[in-house]
């Protein structure tokens, strides 16, 4: 099939699937409000001025804005007066990039990948350039940016070998579309070779954004007050997915008093109240954080399990905790970012699946930065082991020394974005 065929007929299974699409944003807005509002936008509809000429920086959801920070720090250090246009497509992500936002940028919704919604986008926003983040790759966009004269960056760019195998199926959809990048920044050799296979021409190893990204110093000071007031050891399952809390639960329901306090955060806000159901359910004694706002009471010393259902906040909890399982590698969902843990000194414990962050993972089991277990019942007794042990404090050691090795690819892919810019 060719490309033009292929991108066609991707077209109008969108457009007939446009409201399963709708009908899904509002039902995840009634836990998420964010979802049903400014909706016209995902079609492409926009109100308000859209002056031309501002760098369009694209970051989908929580972990790929909270990159992208670094990035446009380094932009606005290499470009002064820079004006930024921020789209998104989870409520969370959104939240985090309002933070970003300075007087003359904006923000909005990425429209649904149908043509026309893509057009109406790039017509009315009129960006100098794009920036895309990580892994989203959508053939209607590329094509109508390249239609229209807008260069496109794949920045923080990664692609897993299970994912280069899923788009090898879809080769006549995937390669063109990939091939439509000005330039593609790569995290690693490993990403670069898998997207240059996938398509992708003018393909550079830069590093990744997350080893440059800074924890605000005053939630790891929280974080540490709080551990200090407590008086126990703190495990923090970080991220965690649906498919690991229960496991968890049970593991940590057969550990004999005094067991150390579990500071449980799912990765996903929707499934809070779920997660919640599952503590009591095991028959723990479980606080949610957002039950006090800045200390925690001294009631809540001894529970047995804290929910950490607050956004932004992983930082203190990585500052509160002595050691992380993390999240996405106890089931075989290729695990999560590591590199904010490492960031803010936190030792980790890793189940088997990390192949969305292999390189990450193996860097930090190298460095002593981590340790790989083979389940979430070996996971917590290496947690716990390490949390009373004195290799505790060299391991938090060496993962603050693993994320300053890595550090500066932030500004070598603003260099690259700057250039393509017109002149100030």
């Amino acid at each position: 099939m060719s490309s033009s065929l292929a991108r066609a007929a991707y077209s109008t299974l969108l457009r007939l699937a446009t409201p399963l699409y709708l009908a899904r944003l509002w039902w995840r807005g009634r836990h998420e409000p964010a979802y049903r509002q400014a909706w016209h936008e995902r079609l492409g509809g926009y109100h308000g001025d859209a002056p031309p000429g501002r760098l369009w920086l694209h970051a989908v959801s929580l972990g790929e804005t909270r990159a992208a920070a670094a990035l446009i720090a380094a932009l606005r250090r290499q470009r002064p007066g820079l004006r930024l246009l921020l789209t998104h497509g989870t409520a969370t992500g959104r939240e985090a990039g309002a933070a970003l936002l300075r007087e003359g940028d904006a923000q909005v919704w990425l429209p649904y990948d149908t043509p026309g919604a893509v057009r109406r986008f790039l017509r009315r926003h009129r960006p100098a350039a794009g920036v895309i983040m990580e892994t989203e790759v959508w053939p209607n966009l590329l094509h109508a940016a390249h239609e229209a004269g807008v260069p496109l960056v794949l920045a923080n760019a990664r692609l897993s070998e299970r994912s280069r195998a899923k788009g090898q199926r879809l080769r006549a959809l995937m390669h063109p579309a990939l091939a439509r990048f000005t330039r593609v920044l790569a995290q690693t050799e490993e990403d670069a070779q898998r997207l240059r296979d996938s398509g992708a021409t003018a393909v550079e190893v830069m590093g990744n954004l997350k080893f440059d990204m800074t924890p605000p110093p005053e939630l790891l000071a929280r974080g540490r007050q709080w551990r200090q007031a407590l008086g126990r050891s703190v495990v923090l399952a970080a991220s965690t997915r649906e498919g690991e809390e229960e496991p968890l639960l049970l593991a940590w329901r057969a550990i004999r008093w005094p067991r150390p306090l579990l500071l449980l955060v799912p990765r996903h806000p929707q499934r809070f109240d779920a997660v919640e159901a599952m503590v009591a359910a095991t028959g723990l004694h479980g606080l949610r954080r957002t039950a006090w706002a800045d200390a925690p009471p001294a009631a809540a010393a001894a529970a047995d399990v804290w929910l950490g259902d607050s956004l932004g906040e992983m930082p203190l909890y990585y500052a509160l905790a002595d050691v992380a399982l993390l999240g996405g590698s106890f089931a075989p969902l290729g695990g999560q970012n590591l590199i904010e843990a490492a960031a803010c000194g936190c030792p980790l414990v890793m189940g088997p699946h990390t192949f969305n962050f292999a390189q990450a993972a193996e860097g930090a089991l190298a460095a002593g930065a981590a340790r790989r277990v083979a389940d979430i019942d070996e996971g917590v007794r290496c947690a716990i082991d390490l949390a009373g042990d004195s290799a505790r404090e060299p391991a938090s050691q060496q993962a603050l020394a693993f994320a300053a090795r890595h550090r500066g690819a932030a500004e070598r892919m603003a260099a690259v974005v700057v250039a393509l810019l017109p002149p100030a």
